[in-house]
């Protein structure tokens, strides 16, 4: 899933860190003996953001093809609402007219993320099938930045 990006501020002193999710507990356990013994761990600020990134391109099984081909990855996109489903038109139909809302509008949005669904295209030019793959909830999506490198500096 990536990275984790911490920053704890303490007594109005700022720690910013970008650690590896697997080591958020030692680090925290570490931060706390070497740096401070005295301050309860309720006032730390945590601000953790889960970001994904994806490559623009992605070599993978096309169906009609039936081989593994180089696919265009784009992120899926919801389309426009028809006017004349059968449930809209209904809706439209009980709406009209005197009294009001008829329906209760939904209010209690519980999630805050959404799931990220990927479309793949086969670039094949005799091909160009279509397919969907849904992966994780996450809060930052990136399609084709850059790469982490290891041992370089992070920059603020």
């Amino acid at each position: 899933m990536g990275c984790i990006f911490v920053e704890f501020v303490v007594n109005g002193c700022t720690l910013r860190a970008l650690i590896n999710m697997r080591l958020i507990q030692r680090f925290i356990f570490k931060l706390q003996r070497s740096l401070i013994l005295n301050v309860n761990p309720s006032s730390f600020l945590f601000i953790c953001i889960f970001q994904v990134n994806v490559p623009k391109t992605r070599r993978t099984y096309c169906k009609k093809c039936k081989k593994h081909q180089p696919h265009k990855v784009t992120q899926y996109k919801k389309g426009k609402d028809s006017l004349y489903a059968q449930g809209k038109r209904r809706y439209d139909r009980k709406q009209s007219g005197y009294g009001g809302q008829t329906k209760p509008i939904f209010r209690k949005k519980a999630k805050t993320t959404k799931k990220i669904v990927l479309r793949l295209e086969c670039v094949e030019p005799n091909c160009r099938s279509k397919r969907m793959l849904a992966i994780k909830r996450c809060k930052h999506f990136e399609l084709g930045g850059d790469k982490k490198r290891k041992g370089q500096v992070i920059q603020f």
